[in-house]
């Protein structure tokens, strides 16, 4: 079976169904990160760590200029943002780029800081916007890859959501 390899080289950015293109030089998307709880008791020879929750969820817009539209809405700390961050995951294998496919990650976030800018002489002004971020879904080709919805306990992994017995044990 022939080598492939994968790359996503770009992207495009929309808040609240408006292209932004153009005006964000970098997206950093969150990072899941898992709360492990550390479980240790009388008669194991060790400790081992369980899943107990999910960290904070954070986000980060790096723009390359001041954008009226985009200020009036994260400078409002109460008010929730959508964001799409839409890229193009091309395969290749030895006979070239032999596939094309969306990748689609959805946010919904309120912004933490509003930018003023850093300066710098004969260079673009720096401004970024850090978000907190209470619900993440990844797409690839139309196909749902990972889903969090912190307010509504979802956590679902290639459309199995995990935390189903969890939500029935609790009674929600």
């Amino acid at each position: 079976m022939a080598q492939e390899i994968k790359r996503v080289t770009n992207a495009n950015i929309y808040m609240n169904g408006n292209s932004l293109l153009g005006r964000a030089e970098e997206v950093m998307a969150p990072t899941i990160k898992h709360k492990m709880a550390e479980h240790k008791a009388l008669g194991m020879i060790g400790a081992v760590e369980f899943f107990s929750g999910i960290e904070k969820m954070e986000a980060k817009i790096k723009w390359n200029s001041f954008y009226k539209d985009v200020l009036d809405k994260v400078g409002n700390p109460i008010l929730p943002l959508n964001l799409q961050v839409r890229s193009s995951l091309e395969t290749y294998s030895s006979g070239g780029r032999s596939a094309e496919v969306p990748v689609v990650i959805y946010m919904t976030a309120t912004a933490k800081d509003f930018p003023t800018g850093n300066f710098k002489q004969n260079d673009n002004v720096e401004l970024e916007t850090n978000l907190s971020v209470t619900y993440c879904k990844m797409e690839i080709d139309g196909v749902e890859t990972l889903e969090i919805d912190l307010l509504a306990n979802i956590y679902k992994v290639n459309g199995v959501d995990i935390l189903a017995q969890y939500r029935a044990n609790l009674g929600i």
